[in-house]
């Protein structure tokens, strides 16, 4: 083994899975590496070499491997990342992310994300937070449009992170959904974990971790076909949270590939990515304590899509 290990415990959603398909998942790199490390004998099991990078493990089993090499360089500033302001001050700053742009770098996705373009306009939050993502304390899907902060030094990062742990930001999202929902309003509170499935993707599972979505019909529509738009309020902030909660009771977000079914991924007006917009940001200044409130209209796509429906 060598000098650098890493260990981890296989979780419920991985259990039976292939090791090289695990390490893959949990590390972000690829299954040729992971073989290439099987076939050093730099791979264990419970304490025992693995022969074989196809063999399963159950969930609780603990796999070391080595770890990286050498230290992943920080990301680098790109000027060239476009993205908009709603608000800033010398502390923090709440950006409208456009939809198809990553929150920061990953496994598929080393450049060219908003992290990236921050780092061109606001150097100073290179070295605040996580190195990987200096910065960063919430996230948005990749295909989600709309507001999130982001710490610009460290005092407002340990403010802004204590009050996402503690749920105390208001976060509002419009989203439209295939159906007619008929309730006025609603709560969806079932916790959400990784599918046993497909580990990619989010479920709602027993096991999962407390999820609380709030919605409110804003309105309702018959063509091309039954459809709803919703504002949702996030109680709490869990990988895909809306569109797996939404989806749980039978109605998935428009163009939602992943979670929305063979209707979910119907084209209205060219939409290529989830009707879901994070409209409405508010939170206490973790600096100053002054309320702060943010919002940022849906983009033209949603806009000319919410236009085919009557």
């Amino acid at each position: 083994m060598s000098d650098s290990c890493e260990v981890e415990t296989v979780p419920e959603a991985l259990g039976g899975e292939r090791i090289d398909r695990i390490i893959s998942i949990v590390t972000g790199r690829s299954r040729s590496w992971v073989a290439e490390q099987v076939s050093a004998g730099k791979v264990r099991s419970n304490g025992l070499v693995v022969t074989t990078r196809s063999a399963k493990s159950r969930a609780g089993d603990v796999l070391e491997f080595p770890g990286p090499d050498e230290v992943k360089p920080p990301p680098q500033a790109d000027a060239s990342v476009q993205f908009f302001v709603a608000y800033e001050d010398d502390h923090l700053v709440v950006v409208n992310k456009p939809a198809g742009l990553v929150v920061h770098p990953g496994a598929g996705n080393p450049t060219g994300t908003l992290v990236n373009g921050l780092l061109a306009r606001y150097p100073q939050i290179a070295g605040v937070g996580q190195t990987d993502r200096p910065g960063i304390v919430h996230r948005l899907d990749k295909g989600t449009s709309g507001l999130l902060v982001v710490a610009l030094d460290e005092l407002a990062y340990d403010g802004l992170v204590k009050q996402m742990s503690e749920h105390s930001p208001s976060r509002r999202y419009r989203a439209l959904v295939l159906g007619r929902v008929e309730a006025e309003q609603g709560i969806i509170d079932a916790p959400i974990g990784r599918s046993n499935r497909d580990p990619s993707r989010m479920t709602v599972l027993a096991s999962g971790r407390q999820a609380r979505t709030r919605y409110s019909v804003e309105n309702r529509f018959d063509l091309p076909v039954p459809a709803s738009e919703v504002i949702c309020d996030l109680d709490t902030g869990r990988t895909h949270q809306i569109r797996v909660h939404l989806r749980s009771i039978g109605h998935p977000v428009v163009g939602d590939s992943m979670y929305g079914g063979s209707g979910g991924t119907r084209r209205f007006e060219n939409l290529d990515r989830p009707f879901l917009h994070a409209w409405q940001l508010s939170f206490r200044h973790p600096v100053t304590g002054v309320a702060v409130d943010a919002s940022a209209e849906i983009p033209a796509d949603l806009v000319e899509a919410l236009a085919s429906f009557s």
